[in-house]
């Protein structure tokens, strides 16, 4: 018998399979970008909400997964090895409450997304949305950042400001007085942060395409 963990640990792992977060595959399938958030699966009465077969349908349709192939991912039959790695929109992480001071992910408010073990149990996604990250990164893309990584000059990087902002840059230069990096996007320009104005500083280790 199927539970409810299993349906959507699947659909999860279907979602990572094709490099996607929970939302971008709804979106891919056509759905609302919210149908497999974790805030859905469970009823505010505290009932498990269950996938429709429509939205499974949908989802293995524009993944091209098989029947089969989306059963297997239910029993994990190729026992790859994942982790539950926490995420939360881009736009988001500006704001207060998702990190410590070291860029560690704290609190509440994150969702969740299938992946990989990356080997830094602090690895968190963050879903783009927008344009101003292109070429380098689309709408929906999701990039995995990892605190623990080394970071070194033409690393792709997450940085936070001590004001609040938050930006995803390639470190061109760190020094003991600033931190120089590139933009993504040729058309915005590039920054020069002084060391104090930078809170932290984290590694992107992978991103969707």
């Amino acid at each position: 018998m199927l539970t409810h963990a299993q349906i959507w640990t699947a659909l999860d792992r279907l979602a990572a399979r094709a490099k996607l977060s929970a939302s971008g595959l709804a979106k891919r399938a056509g759905l609302d970008p919210t149908t497999f958030n974790k805030s859905k699966r469970i009823t505010p009465d505290g009932r498990a909400r269950w996938p429709s077969t429509e939205s499974v349908a949908k989802s293995l349709a524009a993944t091209g997964t098989t029947i089969d192939e989306f059963v297997r991912l239910i029993t994990d039959a190729d026992g790859a090895a994942e982790q539950a790695v926490p995420l939360i929109g881009f736009a988001e992480a500006g704001t207060g409450g998702y990190f410590d001071d070291g860029g560690f992910p704290v609190g509440k408010g994150w969702d969740e997304i299938a992946f990989p073990a990356v080997g830094d149990e602090h690895a968190y996604a963050l879903e783009i949305s927008g344009d101003s990250m292109q070429p380098a990164y689309r709408d929906g893309t999701v990039i995995i950042v990892s605190p623990s990584a080394p970071i070194r000059r033409g690393d792709r990087v997450v940085v936070k400001t001590r004001e609040g902002e938050v930006m995803a840059k390639e470190l061109r230069r760190k020094t003991a007085k600033t931190l120089e990096l590139r933009s993504l996007n040729p058309e915005h320009q590039d920054r020069v942060l002084a060391t104090e104005e930078v809170l932290w500083v984290a590694r992107i280790v992978w991103a969707s395409q």
